[in-house]
């Protein structure tokens, strides 16, 4: 069982050279994972972790390695020379691998030579031998990238302590496993080896076999346990009505962020743009777009000039951006395992979330299916209508207005009900509301009261992108009218012949395991 951080120094399990890192970066406890990597039981381990996604796994991983890279620092620096990695983590893409190094940066930022680089595919390879012949400590990377550097000779990896594969069962999905074999081989015998996954299939298990063959399983939640800060709603639409439902989504949740799962890059291009004919700030987010470009568009949805970004499932994997407050499934994910990848990016350390179904009424069935053994609760509820939009709005407005009369009576105040609102105008030092007081009195001597806010409340409602869409109620049918089969028919030839499904319909699905989170084949 992880042990229990005292109330008095939160920090006490973590390595005393990390813990001023930690309060820097506003940590004010460690998550249950990143107890439970620090329990006495784990120490000398090879550890299997498994942990939601969002819960401080990366955080973890660094708080498990940094006793022998303190040592590794110390030996680095007396040396004056460069060496090869001590620790080595893979990871299974380019935004996750940046995201990595970008976290295990601020909290080794106060370890004497222990410098983290990251290689991945998409980069600058020449750039990269560069950063590699310095000798960082800590080297995070793509499966290929990392053994193209390593074939060539950029990469010594002879000195590796510690070897990370996270995210593993992202990897086996993306094809990477000849690519991992090939750099385990090239790794010392003598080595500790972590394996991180969110879910453990089959896949994942026989991998970790051959990888870690005598590792002890740590758990920061119970493995399949459902995420208890993501709320699960399906909505049921006639297929025409999905973009409608997608538009009515949006409105209703105006300046929050949202990620729009698709299947295909082209989907994911079109949906972008008709978004943005709309009047919606939206993006793609695909394989075909340039390091670059990928960089770009996930920097501009997290500083929130982007509402909306339209992504496939390999393109959003490892995607670790905070206050995503929704993610839309606008085509249904294939599996269990993919559903929990997808969802996972939001509801993340501790803040609330949204994953949100769009179910086409041909694909009622199967979605029900899907997760009939999910470890969750699945609600089923009609989709935002325009009438639900517009008033989502006009509640939004007043609770703006509300933090401004808050703010003015106490400028130290700056937040009410969700909504940020400035205590100042800007340039200004006097409170928002000042330099209205006067026309204000003149108003209500000369009006109704009543009639100069309702005027003011109805200035005050900023319009929206564009209108709500009228979307009519499916009414889910009930087990025996799904159930009843089409009548069978005679052929061309004269032949009776049962009802064939037409070709490119859903296979059938699969099912959630809820001893893994993940999924396994349907049985007939």
């Amino acid at each position: 069982m992880p042990t229990t951080v005292p109330s008095a120094d939160p920090f006490s399990a973590a390595p005393p050279q990390l813990r001023a890192a930690l309060a820097r970066q506003g940590f004010t406890s460690l998550t249950a994972v990143q107890r439970a990597v620090l329990d006495a039981e784990s120490a000398g381990r090879d550890l299997r972790i498994s942990s939601q996604t969002g819960s401080g796994k990366t955080v973890a991983l660094g708080l498990l390695l940094a006793p022998s890279l303190v040592t590794e620092g110390a030996a680095r620096t007396a040396a004056r020379r460069p060496a090869g990695p001590a620790a080595l983590l893979i990871a299974p893409t380019r935004e996750l691998a940046v995201q990595v190094g970008a976290e295990l940066r601020w909290l080794y930022a106060d370890l004497s030579g222990v410098a983290v680089a990251v290689v991945t595919g998409g980069t600058d390879p020449v750039r990269e031998r560069s950063t590699l012949e310095r000798g960082p400590a800590f080297v995070v990377g793509t499966p290929g990238r990392l053994l193209d550097h390593i074939r060539r000779g950029a990469l010594d990896v002879s000195g590796v302590a510690h070897v990370v594969l996270d995210e593993a069962d992202q990897m086996l999905d993306m094809g990477f496993r000849e690519d991992l074999d090939a750099i385990v081989d090239h790794l010392p015998a003598e080595r500790r080896a972590h394996l991180v996954s969110a879910t453990f299939p089959p896949a994942v298990r026989a991998l970790a076999g051959r990888f870690q063959p005598n590792a002890l399983h740590v758990e920061g939640t119970r493995l399949g346990a459902a995420n208890e800060d993501i709320a699960h709603v399906a909505h049921l639409v006639r297929p025409t009505d999905r973009y409608a439902t997608l538009v009515n989504l949006l409105l209703r949740s105006l300046g929050q962020r949202t990620l729009v799962f698709v299947r295909r890059r082209v989907d994911a291009t079109e949906v972008a743009e008709r978004l943005t004919e709309d009047g919606f700030s939206a993006a793609a987010f695909s394989g075909e777009l340039s390091q670059v470009q990928r960089t770009r568009t996930l920097h501009a949805f997290r500083n929130g000039t982007l509402q909306a970004l339209i992504s496939t499932d390999v393109a959003a994997r490892g995607i670790d951006i905070p206050g995503i407050s929704s993610v839309v499934h606008l085509d249904l994910p294939t599996d269990g395992a993919t559903y929990t990848h997808r969802s996972g990016r939001t509801g993340r350390a501790g803040q609330k979330g949204l994953s949100v179904l769009l179910v086409p009424t041909t694909e009622h069935r199967r979605v029900e299916q899907l997760f009939a053994r999910a470890p969750f609760e699945l609600s089923w509820q009609p989709p935002p209508t325009a009438a639900e939009v517009r008033k989502a709005h006009t509640k939004r407005t007043r609770r703006r207005l509300h933090g401004l009369l808050d703010a003015s009576a106490d400028p130290q105040r700056e937040e009410s009900g969700g909504d940020v609102v400035e205590a100042t105008t800007p340039g200004s030092g006097d409170p928002p509301l000042d330099k209205h007081r006067e026309y204000a009195k003149r108003l209500l001597e000369e009006r109704d009261a009543t009639e100069v806010v309702a005027a003011l409340l109805a200035l005050s409602e900023p319009p929206l992108p564009r209108d709500p869409i009228a979307i009519e109620a499916v009414r889910a049918s009930g087990p025996r009218e799904r159930d009843r089969r089409p009548p069978r028919h005679r052929g061309d030839d004269g032949r009776r012949r049962s009802h064939q499904k037409p070709r490119g319909a859903p296979r059938k699905g699969k099912r959630f395991d809820k001893k893994t989170h993940a999924s396994r084949s349907q049985r007939p």
